[in-house]
């Protein structure tokens, strides 16, 4: 990635941490964009995205089989905890040397994979709750390489679903990024 990780997930963290702090408990079952996801499951994927990237930063395999409950007392607060701690993890520049034994792709990759969640999941979580978003620029522009590499495979197995059209061709890049993850930017529920 052009600019280093931990900046551009320093960016992107204190947006979507506002948004994490703004989604009341009784939104938690509210429809997201992420299709079969409420918002209270998006919550505790996010919240694994977070602390699992954590340990891949430093090259640890991780779980992503266990689905633990994160959304007991104080997730709001440790969410921004556990975000913090993203950020610091992939502050240090070897994280982007090598392979991740754990994804076995290039660790450049699997950080900027961390960003995208973040990005985009932060966007899924406004709109699913009505809250403004508006992701920092600069990630947007870094994700939209990430996404064209990763979509082909990311389509394959379920991750992204097939690129939807955006509303105008003048629309803003953030419209761009989310319909190749196929998401439509116009969503609302």
């Amino acid at each position: 990635m052009a600019t280093q990780t931990s900046d551009l997930l320093a960016a992107a963290a204190p947006r979507t941490v506002d948004v994490v702090r703004g989604i009341a408990d009784d939104q938690l079952d509210l429809p997201t964009p992420c299709r079969d996801y409420a918002v209270r499951d998006l919550l505790n994927h996010l919240f694994q995205v977070v602390v699992n990237f954590q340990d891949l930063a430093v090259k640890r395999q991780v779980e992503w089989a266990e689905k633990p409950d994160h959304l007991g007392d104080g997730w709001r607060d440790r969410f921004a905890v556990e975000t913090d701690r993203l950020v610091a993890a992939w502050s240090d520049p070897s994280t982007l040397e090598g392979v991740s034994p754990g994804m076995g792709m290039p660790q450049a990759v699997v950080g900027g994979m961390a960003l995208l969640d973040l990005t985009v999941h932060g966007w899924d979580l406004a709109v699913a709750t009505c809250q403004p978003y508006e992701p920092a620029p600069e990630v947007v522009a870094e994700l939209h390489g990430l996404v064209e590499r990763l979509g082909p495979t990311a389509r394959r197995v379920g991750v992204f679903a097939d690129p939807v059209p955006t509303p105008t061709p003048g629309a803003p890049d953030l419209a761009h990024l989310l319909s190749q993850t196929g998401r439509a930017p116009t969503w609302s529920r």
